[in-house]
């Protein structure tokens, strides 16, 4: 048993359990018809508590997953059946805290989509590129760091087109080896 908390993915799924955005840090889902599948598979078996107000928490399929809902979009965070699921919770409550701080209380498909790559910055900033390690569950945290990324770059990510982040991000990267 590893001693140091992990998380398998993170998962937003829309109110028809179609995939808003996912990332996975195990290699427990190898292709992406296994991760529709598990998506497809906790979705069902999470839709019939939609609409309660606290996070909730089951085991499915040997995994721990913690689950929320917020107006049409559902989050989720999958761990070990093993886990701890108040740690997991913990992500879970941060990233929905980190995420209404950056949509302004407006956490709904159409404003998660138009501001994905801040959405995707917080999660960068919850969990380690591996999973291995939970970086941060503060919420306020979370969204200061991502949206500091956007301050770095002169204009808001999600004013920016792809490419124009992605330069950004290399330029940031390029920085960080010269020093």
């Amino acid at each position: 048993m590893d001693l140091c908390p992990s998380v398998k993915n993170i998962i937003l799924l829309d109110s028809e359990g179609k995939r808003v955005a996912a990332k996975y840090y195990s290699n427990d889902w190898p292709t992406r018809d296994a991760k529709e599948t598990f998506e497809k598979a906790i979705f069902d078996k999470t839709q019939k508590t939609n609409g309660r107000a606290e996070v909730e928490i089951t085991i499915f399929e040997n995994y721990i997953v913690v689950y929320k809902f917020s107006q049409d979009v559902h989050f989720y965070v999958t761990g070990d059946e093993n886990e701890n699921e108040i740690i997991l919770a913990s992500v879970l409550q941060g990233f929905l805290e980190a995420v209404g701080i950056i949509l302004k209380g407006s956490v709904d498909k159409r404003e998660i989509l138009e501001n994905l790559d801040l959405i995707l910055l917080c999660v960068d900033e919850i969990v380690d590129g591996g999973g291995r390690f939970i970086l941060e569950t503060d919420g306020n945290s979370i969204a200061d760091k991502a949206a500091s990324h956007s301050r770095d770059s002169g204009s808001p990510l999600s004013e920016q087109t792809l490419t124009q982040a992605l330069a950004v991000a290399r330029e940031h990267l390029a920085r960080s080896l010269l020093r």
